[in-house]
């Protein structure tokens, strides 16, 4: 292969790769699978962030959220769960969640800083809310969170 051509084609390569990183991470991720969540009285319509990827895109660079939703992120197994807001435009709170829906602490974030946000204990769950969303609704750490994600651990 020519040397020219050989560049050409490396640099094509390259920027196929960074270009597709580039457009994962470029916007907000919409196409999440939902389920619904209960908090006390309140309906909670909430997207699903299973997968590694999902889970570190997020919220990241969305520009609004009705306040009847959330992002809940799901982990393969319970541990000590740290968050922040790099990217991220929204005011957030974060409920760190144990396999049984109770809520082990909650923390108000604020947009686009890398301070880190940690469970006080082992979870498996991160939901995110609006900033003062749990506030408002008089939900605290020991409160408890329904839905199907929480049935399993019954």
């Amino acid at each position: 292969m020519p040397k020219t051509l050989s560049y050409a084609v490396h640099a094509v390569l390259a920027l196929s790769l960074v270009g597709g990183s580039a457009l994962a991470q470029d916007g907000p991720q919409m196409n999440l699978p939902r389920t619904a969540l209960t908090a006390g009285i309140y309906q909670i319509d909430t997207q699903l962030a299973l997968a590694p990827e999902q889970r570190e895109i997020g919220l990241m660079f969305r520009r609004a959220m009705p306040q009847q939703e959330g992002m809940l992120f799901v982990f393969e197994q319970p541990g000590t769960q740290c968050f922040w807001m790099k990217n991220t435009i929204l005011p957030l709170t974060a409920a760190f969640v144990d396999d049984h829906g109770v809520i082990v602490n909650l923390a108000d974030m604020k947009p686009q800083t890398t301070d880190s946000h940690c469970s006080t204990k082992p979870v498996r769950y991160v939901l995110e809310m609006n900033v003062g969303w749990f506030a408002k609704k008089g939900i605290k750490a020991g409160s408890k969170l329904g839905g199907k994600p929480f049935e399993m651990a019954k």
